[in-house]
């Protein structure tokens, strides 16, 4: 495996070095781990059609006005 140099500025090694999970963690592991972090939460989360169908009809359902409110279920609920 071949490297290289990189330059960063020195609050950059600083906000890198806070990432580190041991003294002896080389930047190498450190980026590695933030690139996949940073892919990771990047992807939006994808709902299955029935769910998307469901929110779709409760949005519906309160555009009606067909809920019950907040104050109507904590006296149901015995609060």
């Amino acid at each position: 495996m071949s490297a290289t140099t990189i330059k960063i500025q020195k609050d950059t090694k600083s906000q890198i070095d806070q990432f580190r999970e041991h003294r002896n963690e080389s930047y190498d592991d450190v980026i590695k781990k933030l690139l996949f972090i940073v892919k990771n939460l990047k992807k939006e989360p994808e709902l299955s059609k029935d769910t998307i169908k469901a929110i779709e009809a409760a949005r519906e359902r309160i555009r009606k006005g067909r809920f019950v409110s907040e104050e109507v279920a904590k006296q149901r609920l015995g609060f």
